[in-house]
């Protein structure tokens, strides 16, 4: 007579591993541990972002192009047409973080030995179309609250708006000195709130596939780490990209992609790379 035995209990499962699942499972992006950067390393991830270029300069003339055309595009409207300019500064402020996203995959495909492609970078945004719109959709918020901030300025510290014709000139006169302080501080706030939320937030996104909150959370508390490298980085940015305009804006075609390839290169410098599991164990 055959003797019953009662079914074999299943093995508990390894406490580590649950631990692990649950710290996972619990994890935020203020457990993520932040780099402590020098003053060398803005100069650093330029420097990376160069050797990105020329690894793939094709690419790269590809969306500095774009960068120069979008430029054009806005001296063009202000000359003629001041009037869109604000709306039309609006289109490129969401069409940007997707053409950083096709520097930022080829520089992620440099850096895991693979060969970058123009049809790939161009793609880079389809995992992540969600998290962006939510993200560019906050760009463009603060984008527009900065323009009616503008027009606050203008009414307030200008007698009457300038004529079209020589409007750069007459704006930065010394004449109009309060206006320019004001200005120029008002665009100071704007442009801090902007870079602090997106300097790390949207290579963030495409590596991590996390969502905008979070990203933007990170990058605050990067530039709140680090304030005077990434106050240093931002100058760096700011005047590389104003020497770049100079020359009919045809700088971007290199500069832009230069610095679309150093953002990616100061993100994985600020947030270190996940460890993969050790498959052996």
């Amino acid at each position: 007579m055959a003797t019953l035995h009662p079914p074999a209990s299943p093995e508990p499962p390894d406490a580590s591993a649950v631990e692990s699942g649950a710290a996972a499972r619990h994890e935020s992006v203020f457990d993520l541990a932040l780099t402590e950067l020098r003053p060398s390393d803005p100069l650093r991830w330029l420097a990376l972002g160069w050797r990105d270029f020329r690894a793939c300069s094709r690419l790269g003339l590809f969306y500095g192009a774009c960068f120069a055309l979008m430029g054009q595009a806005l001296w063009q409207t202000f000359q003629h047409a001041p009037a869109y300019v604000l709306a039309l500064s609006a289109g490129f402020l969401l069409m940007g973080p997707f053409l950083a996203l096709g520097l930022y995959d080829a520089s992620r495909a440099l850096e895991e030995g693979r060969r970058p492609s123009l049809r790939a970078s161009l793609w880079a945004w389809r995992p992540t179309l969600s998290t962006m719109a939510i993200f560019a959709g906050v760009l463009l918020i603060l984008e527009m609250l900065w323009g009616r901030a503008s027009l606050v300025v203008f009414a307030v510290t200008m007698d009457t708006m300038p004529s079209t014709e020589n409007m750069l000139a007459a704006l930065l006169s010394l004449d109009n000195l309060e206006f320019l302080i004001t200005y120029v501080a008002v665009g100071a706030i704007f442009a801090g709130l902007i870079f602090v939320s997106s300097v790390i937030s949207i290579p963030m996104i495409l590596d991590r596939q996390t969502d905008a909150v979070s990203a933007a959370l990170t990058s605050f508390r990067a530039c709140l780490q680090n304030p005077g490298v990434m106050l240093l980085w931002g100058a760096l940015i700011t005047v590389l990209c104003l020497l770049a305009m100079l020359p009919a804006f045809l700088g971007l075609l290199v500069v832009g992609p230069v610095l679309g390839h150093a953002t990616w290169h100061a993100y994985r410098h600020i947030v270190p790379a996940p460890r993969r599991p050790d498959v052996t164990r």
